[in-house]
């Protein structure tokens, strides 16, 4: 039996990159992979898109974007810039003004293809922009919308279309000597998608934003967004992500955290372990995770929690969690802390004991992490 201490299957060889700031956020290089979303406000609506990007901060996002069609969105987005606690991108299609614009109003990156916003000396208009005002850029390469001499050449979209695309658009910035940019190939195929990151994982340096684009509803998005950016991270390949799903975008951020920390890469807030529930289950599982998800929410400190409805499979997970509980008979259940079985506790009241659990083993490891960190000092 391979030793706990020792799991190679588990070792992830990320790809190297070099690295860019998005804002005071580093993508690349040995940056922890970031989460991203984008609001579906109109962002011409100050007060709404803020309110908006509130929620999908407290859900942990380090990156949110917003969409400029108009004039209107980036007066809007000096105010949104600057009440943000996160760097904000600017969604720019064809019209390069409005890249101009977003870049003066305090956008920490402009999501493009320099192909598609007009001639050469727009495209030098806008890396002039960027460069002045300290901002990275977004290549965002689509299946959905490759310019037509590539359909024309290959016939349809596929990787080789998608990441000729992609160096296309890299050139016209590195002709104006600009190399802080990141880039997407997306595609809302998944196998489409994955071979286009993969081939172009091998042709640049560059950061690399991942994303399965119109992933669908929340259910059916979430698990093609999961194989996809999964199975791509599984690879070494991707150093920020986003969930596209037709879902509020906070919902976006839980799942992409929920991705990283399936694959150990990241961890943010309740890892819950629990169990599809059956016949032998001592209590409603099904009715008490969910309840438990939503009431947890606001934990952000790493930790494990371990719901089993009876006692055949209950015992060794909760070994391998913080906290754990496993059902019993006549409503009587086992609390374990930190592997160890500790007490029992009542069907009524469970949970608000489970989330009191919780809270102060989230306490106890910040307060663990504090005395490490002054005595590192």
């Amino acid at each position: 039996m391979c030793p706990m201490s020792i799991r190679p299957w588990r070792d992830i060889q990320r790809r190297p990159s070099r690295q860019i700031m998005v804002g005071n956020v580093p993508v690349g290089g040995d940056a922890p992979v970031t989460v991203q979303t984008m609001t579906n406000t109109p962002t011409a609506d100050a007060v709404a898109t803020l309110d908006q990007i509130r929620r999908c901060e407290e859900a942990g996002a380090d990156i949110i974007r917003v969409s400029c069609p108009d004039v209107e969105s980036t007066q809007a987005l000096r105010r949104i810039t600057r009440a943000a606690r996160v760097p904000i991108v600017a969604d720019i299609h064809f019209h390069y003004k409005r890249a101009l614009e977003a870049a003066d109003a305090g956008a920490a990156c402009l999501r493009i293809n320099p192909g598609n916003i007009g001639s050469a000396e727009r495209v030098r208009e806008v890396v002039n922009a960027a460069k002045a005002n300290g901002c990275s850029i977004r290549i965002g390469v689509n299946a959905g919308s490759l310019e037509r001499d590539l359909l024309e050449k290959y016939g349809e979209p596929c990787p080789e279309a998608l990441v000729e695309s992609a160096l296309d658009h890299i050139k016209l910035l590195q002709d104006h000597d600009f190399h802080e940019f990141k880039v997407a190939v997306k595609a809302s195929d998944v196998f489409l998608a994955v071979a286009a990151y993969q081939q172009l994982a091998e042709a640049v340096d560059c950061p690399l934003h991942l994303g399965i684009t119109e992933a669908g509803g929340f259910v059916g998005g979430t698990v093609k967004s999961a194989i996809g950016i999964g199975s791509l991270l599984w690879f070494g390949i991707g150093d920020t992500i986003r969930v596209s799903l037709s879902a509020e975008p906070e919902e976006e951020v839980r799942v992409g955290f929920e991705i990283l920390k399936a694959l150990g890469i990241r961890n943010r807030g309740v890892r819950v372990v629990s169990c599809p529930s059956c016949a032998r289950q001592g209590f409603d599982v099904i009715r008490t995770v969910q309840t438990l998800e939503e009431r947890l929410q606001h934990i952000r400190t790493p930790m494990s929690l371990s719901v089993l409805g009876c006692v055949v499979n209950g015992p060794g997970e909760a070994r391998e969690t913080d906290i754990g509980v496993t059902g019993g008979g006549n409503g009587r259940h086992m609390v374990y802390l930190s592997g160890v079985t500790d007490h029992h506790v009542q069907d009524e009241g469970m949970v608000d004991h489970i989330v009191r659990l919780v809270e102060a083993k989230a306490a106890e490891i910040e307060a663990d992490e504090r005395a490490r960190a002054l005595a590192a000092e």
